[in-house]
């Protein structure tokens, strides 16, 4: 392991991260060739194959699950050390990775403009997962500061609430709880429900107001993706729960309806997490900075025409 070099240790946990080499080979603008030749001189000064390819499944052998527990850890010491040449030299340069939970994707990169207008040095990354995935890549290092709703418990973070996070009921436009007002969450019983995956805060956070409500919900479909929620939503074929920082061209032309349901919108809140081991760079510094200046008012800016008038009294 003696002349292994930091960016064969940075392809293999690539790789590891997308079990693809096409995909790690994309990710770091390299070609597939090049990719499968670092891994190959890795497992040469390890002594033993890293992955197993079957055709074109490709998974870490039991040595390299240990060697990517201690690649990481070497990863984010060169890292951390890049960060404090760089706060010691003030500089706001070099590359931020930001991790976000997959909603904030309808908001963060228009802020991210904004940023990146402000802050030309810097080299944007954006890693996007829901929030289990979200809270193991803090975990290990693989992000510089995260955007994401409930902030996690089992690490040690700075989670700082910049803006208020509104979730409300949806149907389709033509569903009969669209024309009611007043919606007890009782009424939703006997309609089916989309779903996030388990994982997800949108998930938990409906499933602790239908649980307050003593409400046990129909569920007809689970999906991964907001985008595809809208898309069966808007057939009719169930009523969801949704953040309403997803909803905006859908609402804009009229493709959805927002339920006047009881006790909602559920107000969570957006932060800016990061973990208290980690040392910011100047350039997660200020991009920490400017989301807590700017976040709150951008959001307010686009969406909160959206909500009923009685609706906005609770996220003022």
């Amino acid at each position: 392991m003696r002349n292994a070099t930091f960016r064969q240790l940075r392809v293999f946990t690539e790789v590891a991260r997308h079990l693809s080499f096409a995909r790690a080979a994309e990710a770091l603008h390299l070609t597939p060739p090049a990719v499968t030749m670092q891994v190959k001189e890795l497992e040469s000064h390890v002594g033993l194959p890293l992955f197993q390819r079957e055709g074109r499944r490709v998974a870490l052998t039991t040595v390299g699950e240990y060697m990517l527990v201690h690649a990481r850890k070497i990863l984010a010491t060169l890292k951390d050390a890049e960060d404090t040449a760089l706060r010691l030299q003030k500089l706001e340069v070099g590359t931020l990775t930001i991790g976000m939970v997959s909603t904030a994707k309808y908001f963060l990169p228009q802020l991210l403009a904004e940023f990146k207008r402000e802050h030309g040095g810097v080299e944007l990354k954006l890693v996007v997962g829901n929030r289990e995935q979200l809270v193991a890549m803090l975990q290990a290092n693989e992000v510089d500061i995260a955007i994401m709703g409930r902030p996690p418990k089992e690490l040690a973070t700075r989670a700082e609430p910049f803006a208020a996070h509104p979730h409300v009921f949806v149907s389709a436009v033509t569903h009969p709880l669209a024309r009611e007002r007043d919606i007890s969450p009782h009424a939703l019983r006997p309609y089916g429900f989309v779903m996030r995956e388990p994982g997800s805060g949108t998930r938990a956070a409906l499933e602790s107001f239908l649980r307050d409500a003593r409400v046990e919900p129909r569920v007809v479909m689970e999906m991964r993706s907001n985008a595809s929620i809208k898309q069966v939503v808007m057939a009719d074929l169930g009523i969801s729960f949704v953040s309403l920082h997803t909803l905006g061209l859908e609402l804009d032309h009229g493709l959805i309806a927002v339920l006047d349901v009881e006790g909602a919108p559920v107000v969570r809140g957006w932060n800016v997490v990061h973990t208290l081991s980690k040392l910011l760079s100047p350039a997660a510094e200020a991009f920490r900075y400017f989301v807590l200046e700017r976040g709150e008012s951008f959001l307010a800016e686009q969406f909160a025409r959206h909500l009923p008038l009685q609706a906005t009294d609770k996220i003022a």
